[in-house]
């Protein structure tokens, strides 16, 4: 894999500024002016969205709430939610759409969830009632084979395939060691059938070597995983401690190293692992040092911005941004643009919605989903 170190990239980079967030601010960027636009607020830690088939807009809520805002108005919660560990940054967390949710009404959605050894990472199926009042036939499709105690890391962001089977990230729990242990879930992306089942191309599907659900291990927190939609590749971003913040592509089988090789420190400075590069194991893609703390990541493939086809899009938690990261022709990360720097809080997810806007939701207190679009030119 190319990657491009931080020291480079570094000269790359360009920052803009903005205005707080009003109803709607406008934005310049690199290239287009974007309106900023907040389509919802009284929000207690949100922590994903995605759109209706009619344009309105489910969230979840990290403390164990979901709901629905069509026309500026938020629903009550709705119901059948199962109980959720919400301690630290454990709770409800993503939720995604079943390719056939039009007709089908289907819908997937991740939570840290706790038992007598602990918590852990658990994925769910559930129909949402045609009243979208409650959730029906909620069923785990996915549990992390071994909970334990501490309250972070527990990765669980959802990407799902053209075939409808689905990529769950899964945190190291806080115990690097994990990540390395390929009968241990924990620091892994799986892949399931969306009945929880195992996919037939599985690289481990015999239960063998590793767990038959891993597609791939050595991950630390990836909190964002996305499929480039043009060309079906996987990506994921994840948190490095101090420093070493990733984007992977992600492939059957590979190990992408953590915590034997990282560009990140520990949190007291200790070096971690055995360095940056060993045979055998993946190089990032792209590596940030200071961290951004990356939250959700997203391929843009939309009209809206032409511009932008094909770049990379994370949203941070640390540094209050998103952070577009500019690709070339042979998809090498050549730039990257740094929007809304401290203007609209933490930004946990971020996705392209079917109109080619951004949708962004900010994990606050009082957090809003903002849609990110076009300005329209100003002709006096």
């Amino acid at each position: 894999m190319t990657r491009i170190s931080a020291f480079h990239f570094a000269a790359a980079l360009v920052l803009f500024g903005a205005t707080p967030a009003n109803a709607a601010d406008s934005v310049n960027t690199q290239g287009p002016a974007v309106r900023v636009e907040k389509l919802a607020d009284g929000l207690e830690h949100p922590w994903a969205v995605e759109v209706l088939p009619d344009g309105a807009y489910l969230v979840t809520e990290r403390p164990g709430r979901m709901r629905i805002i069509r026309n500026g108005k938020l629903s009550k919660p709705i119901g059948n939610v199962p109980k959720v560990n919400a301690r630290g940054q454990g709770g409800l967390m993503d939720v995604a759409l079943a390719t056939d949710f039009a007709t089908s009404r289907k819908l997937y959605f991740t939570a840290a969830i706790a038992n007598r050894q602990g918590s852990g990472t658990e994925a769910f199926s559930a129909t949402l009632s045609a009243d979208e009042k409650t959730l029906e036939a909620v069923t785990p499709i996915f549990t992390m084979k071994r909970f334990t105690s501490g309250n972070i890391q527990y990765g669980a962001r959802i990407a799902v395939a053209r075939d409808g089977t689905l990529f769950i990230s899964v945190g190291d729990r806080g115990d690097r060691d994990r990540s390395q242990d390929w009968q241990d879930d924990a620091g892994s992306i799986v892949h399931i059938n969306a009945d929880g089942s195992i996919p037939a191309d599985n690289p481990f599907k015999d239960g063998g070597k590793a767990l038959p659900e891993i597609w791939s291990k050595g991950h630390r927190n990836p909190q964002g995983i996305s499929f480039d939609a043009k060309v079906g590749k996987l990506y994921t971003v994840e948190h490095g401690a101090r420093g070493g913040d990733e984007i992977n592509r992600i492939e059957a089988g590979k190990n992408y190293g953590w915590p034997i090789i990282t560009y990140g420190r520990d949190y007291s400075g200790a070096e971690i692992g055995e360095g940056t590069t060993k045979r055998g194991l993946e190089q990032p893609l792209h590596y940030w040092d200071p961290s951004i703390a990356p939250g959700a990541l997203a391929v843009y493939r939309g009209a809206m911005f032409p511009e932008w086809d094909g770049d990379f899009l994370v949203a941070a938690l640390k540094f209050q941004l998103l952070s577009r990261m500019q690709r070339d022709e042979s998809g090498a990360f050549v730039a990257e643009e740094r929007l809304f720097e401290g203007d609209y809080g933490r930004i946990r997810d971020v996705i392209v919605a079917p109109d080619g806007a951004l949708l962004m939701v900010t994990d606050e207190d009082d957090g809003a989903l903002l849609r990110v679009s076009r300005a329209q030119a100003n002709n006096g």
